[in-house]
């Protein structure tokens, strides 16, 4: 969750850290900070809030010099305040450390180092492994540890340095990403990945290191994804990649694919407008490519599976966490009404310790945006320990989710950074209506209904361009509505996912409680909510079960209860109803979910804006949840 930057070269450290950590503040915004090696010392400054607040902090107080770490956080262990916040130095200031991830076995660490005379300044678990590295250096030094030979020294100077740091990994029990800084060797960097993602940028006679690729843009062009168990020693002038077990691997270097237009807000005032508007270009970047019109389906080049194997597939598993899990309930419904298999939705968090009964022929999906959720990645290495075929559906290259699965489909949605997922949302859906097809034509969906469906996935773009002209009425049905305490978000068949992912951004973004449900299912329990100071939101779309809506929504109005209907072009019958009616573009059915969403964030955006709430930085969230 939280936001790793490194700096080693001619530059001043501090200048490119401060940026840097401005760009990963989406990942935990709860405290920053940052440590520099300088004259012998390890200077560190840090406080309790977000970026701005630190630097104002070293405007009067700078931290001159050329090699540095800093870190923004997402508090797992410890309450958010400044002897929290990283960095953390260890010993008598020899080591500083930026940690992204838990350490499970970090009190007995504590208690063992405790005893040794080693003294805490706070109550993370990070704190853990900038001490035991201090103890293993000086163990290292004093030739307690195994010895390192003359020749591996003469060879590799920071050989101890490194013999050190593996010594210590090696006794954690957890995840991390780390960056490390030494008082005594001024000319290097040590980072480390198990479990948390980790990049080091190639520059000419600079490094840089960062928990993604973001602040890198406009720095290098040249970058290298590191793998769990490896340590990057990283010095000005040169890189050199170390597996914990193994020893020197050759780092993969690859061409950083992030546009610095992607980091700019381009005239909106947040970056969840920004995405939110970005969703019909996002639709089309996701199709590029992946429409066969000569054969009427689908194509994608990664999923590394034949025909044949994929043929033998009789179940599919989606599974992911929040917005990814609503996705794939939609996932579900198109899978099962176009290809005929049957879906299950499940929550990564439970999948991954859950021993549920699953055949040979199942297929596991895994959806995440960041590719790096911790509980998605648990689920998927525990159904491939246990022999079954896994893909990814996520949207950053060379994440950990993809690296792990068997094969996988890129969303190209562009980096995601406001924390309440938007366009990202929307590529899921699309790609997994387009798996739907693809899955259908290979089984019993003939030629001219995969054509139909084609058409149906081009008009998309352009049907999401005229969903944000909605703008205006969301605005004044936030204002109307901006008091309430209490939101329903109803919806059926395709819509319910709908439904259930507007509520979570009402949620997410303005803190009001919302709740979604099938629209049927309301009368069984949850109309009970239903009074005069509670709105309603329906998905109120043409289509098959639109009278049933109907009469549900009859139900909430006959209660006094103030309704709220997204409908169709040219449906005059709900506004005889309805307080509030807002109007999107007609689609066909099973792809209304994609234009219906749009209002629903539009209206998360606006009531948070007028509680004055945070849009892109929510209370108590990060966009990448890498902890469980």
């Amino acid at each position: 969750m939280c936001g790793i930057v490194g700096y080693i070269g001619p530059r001043e450290a501090g200048e490119f850290l401060v940026e840097g950590l401005r760009r990963l503040e989406y990942r935990g915004y709860d405290s920053a900070g940052i440590a520099v090696v300088e004259g012998g010392r390890v200077g560190v400054s840090k406080t309790t809030g977000r970026v701005d607040a630190l630097n104002r902090q070293l405007l009067l107080d700078p931290l001159p010099g050329h090699v540095g770490i800093g870190h923004t956080r997402w508090a797992t262990h410890g309450a958010a305040n400044d002897e929290n916040a990283h960095p953390h130095v260890g010993g008598m200031g020899a080591v500083a450390i930026v940690h992204n991830g838990v350490i499970e076995n970090y009190a007995v660490l504590r208690e063992g180092l405790e005893s040794e005379g080693y003294v805490f300044q706070s109550e993370t678990d990070s704190e853990v492994i900038a001490h035991l590295i201090a103890n293993c250096l000086e163990r290292q030094m004093a030739g307690v540890s195994v010895g390192v030979s003359e020749t591996e020294i003469r060879r590799n100077p920071h050989a101890t340095l490194v013999a050190a740091v593996r010594t210590a990994l090696a006794q954690l029990r957890g995840t991390y990403g780390l960056a490390i800084v030494f008082r005594d060797f001024p000319d290097v960097m040590i980072a480390a990945r198990l479990g948390s993602p980790l990049v080091v940028g190639v520059g000419h006679d600079e490094h840089f290191v960062a928990s993604d690729a973001l602040p890198l843009s406009g720095y290098t062009e040249k970058i290298v994804y590191l793998a769990d168990h490896q340590l990057a020693v990283v010095t000005a002038k040169t890189l050199r990649v170390v597996h914990r077990e193994f020893g020197a691997v050759k780092p993969s270097v690859e061409v950083l694919q992030v546009d610095t237009g992607d980091r700019t807000l381009n005239g909106f005032d947040h970056y969840m407008l920004k995405e939110i508007h970005e969703q019909p270009e996002s639709i089309r970047n996701a199709m590029r490519g992946r429409l066969d019109i000569e054969n009427a389906t689908a194509t994608f080049g990664g999923l590394n599976l034949t025909p044949q194997q994929l043929s033998s597939i009789n179940r599919i598993i989606l599974t992911g966490c929040g917005t990814s899990w609503h996705a794939g309930l939609l996932g579900e419904y198109l899978i099962e009404e176009w290809a005929r298999i049957p879906v299950e939705v499940e929550y990564a968090s439970e999948l991954r310790y859950r021993n549920p009964p699953v055949d040979p022929n199942t297929l596991v999906f895994a959806i995440s945006q960041s590719g790096e959720t911790a509980d998605t990645l648990g689920a998927i290495r525990e159904m491939k320990r246990t022999g079954h075929r896994t893909l990814a559906i996520c949207n950053v290259v060379a994440s950990s989710i993809a690296q792990e699965a068997d094969g996988g489909v890129f969303l190209h949605a562009g980096p995601e950074i406001g924390v309440a997922s938007t366009k990202a949302y929307s590529a899921q859906c699309m790609v997994l209506a387009m798996l739907a097809l693809y899955f259908g034509r290979m089984r019993h969906l003939g030629f001219e209904a995969g054509r139909q469906i084609i058409d149906d996935f081009q008009q998309i773009p352009q049907k999401m361009q005229e969903a944000l002209s909605t703008n205006a009425q969301v605005q004044r049905v936030a204002q109307k509505y901006r008091d309430a305490s209490n939101f329903l978000y109803l919806g059926r068949q395709y819509n319910f996912p709908t439904a259930l992912e507007g509520a979570l951004k009402l949620k997410e973004i303005s803190y009001v409680h919302a709740e979604g449900y099938p629209a049927a299912e309301m009368k069984h329990g949850p109309i009970a909510l239903v009074d005069a100071q509670t709105p309603s939101v329906f998905i109120v779309p043409q289509g098959f079960v639109y009278d049933k809506v109907m009469a549900n929504l009859e139900e909430v109005k006959a209660r006094g209860g103030p309704v709220i209907a997204v409908v169709q072009d040219g449906d005059s019958r709900v506004a005889q109803v309805a307080d509030d009616v807002i109007t999107v573009p007609k689609v066909s059915e099973p792809l209304q979910p994609l234009i219906n969403v749009v209002p629903l964030q539009l209206l998360a955006y606006h009531v948070a804006l007028l509680r004055g709430c945070d849009v892109d930085k929510p209370r108590n969230l990060a966009k990448s949840v890498t902890v469980e």
